[in-house]
């Protein structure tokens, strides 16, 4: 009607008439109030209640002796923007933040992590990995096409039915170790989950270097048929890994000469003296709590 009106510079009734519209629909002019108090307390009880919706906010208002329809309190609620956000991420698993001391000895810390790759047929299967920092002995490498989190406290439980516990396990936050079944095995053993900051595998590098030679000197050189020939192939390299291929970091012996020869009845005698690793020695020591702080590391000319 009023663009007829400016356009046209005709009268409203004749452009209502026109439009086939009511001149009172027109001319109407709302009396409803603003109800400024009404969503100034709304924005209140939102702000202290922040998980709830209108419909639990209409209750709390009505225990104040303010009655308001439910659509209405809808409407303001929207107006408002007070809508309840849909949580992003379910709860996760959450292990020690403290910092890692360095392992001194076997089972001191062990590390976890999975590898995953494909059969001959396409099929995907993963890897669990798992590793002695100290040692370095590979202590399982168990292959299926899933692994959860219980089958992990699972395999976990194999491995200190015959070496014992660890005092601390380090993983990533992949789901299967983030998981409540992890949470529940960690608290019932009383053994330490270190998870590291998310993005930054260099915090776990024990494992992801163990995870480097698994790829490089037999999954990428081998064409698994099935799951049970990737099982065989990973029990004896697994074995070979431990008892016969040389680790340059631990001078060149394998991991479970090293162990051996860092067993305590072996160090008492003090006529055998740990084998050095090929790599150069920092020029700092690090500290026995891993800290990068300026005042634990020894100052050279």
């Amino acid at each position: 009607m009023a663009h007829l009106c400016a356009s046209y510079e005709v009268s409203q009734r004749r452009a209502c008439r026109t439009i086939e519209s009511d001149r009172t629909s027109m001319r109407y002019r709302s009396i409803r109030s603003d109800d400024a108090a009404l969503r100034a307390r709304l924005r209140e009880l939102a702000s202290e209640r922040r998980r709830f919706g209108y419909r639990r906010l209409q209750i709390l208002l009505r225990r104040e002796g303010t009655c308001v329809n439910h659509k209405k309190l809808r409407r303001l609620y929207r107006e408002e923007r007070l809508q309840v956000r849909r949580r992003g991420g379910r709860k996760r698993a959450l292990g020690t933040r403290a910092p890692m001391a360095i392992p001194q000895g076997p089972n001191q810390r062990w590390s976890m992590d999975f590898v995953s790759d494909q059969l001959s047929d396409g099929r995907r299967f993963r890897i669990m990995t798992l590793v002695d920092d100290f040692t370095r002995e590979c202590l399982a490498l168990e292959a299926d096409t899933s692994i959860s989190g219980l089958r992990v406290t699972r395999e976990l439980d194999k491995v200190i039915a015959v070496r014992g516990c660890p005092a601390m396990c380090v993983s990533d936050n992949g789901t299967e170790l983030t998981s409540m079944a992890i949470l529940a095995w960690s608290q019932q053993m009383k053994i330490a989950w270190h998870y590291i900051a998310p993005g930054k595998p260099t915090q776990n590098a024990f494992i992801e270097s163990f995870n480097g030679k698994l790829r490089d000197e037999l999954l990428n050189d081998t064409i698994f048929a099935s799951l049970a020939d990737a099982r065989v192939a990973l029990a004896s390299w697994r074995t070979d890994y431990n008892t016969v291929r040389p680790h340059s970091a631990l001078g060149n012996v394998p991991p479970t000469t090293f162990a051996k020869l860092s067993a305590p009845g072996m160090q008492r005698d003090g006529s055998l003296e740990l084998p050095r690793g090929s790599a150069p020695r920092p020029v700092a020591p690090p500290s026995l709590l891993g800290s990068n702080e300026e005042r634990t590391l020894h100052s050279f000319g």
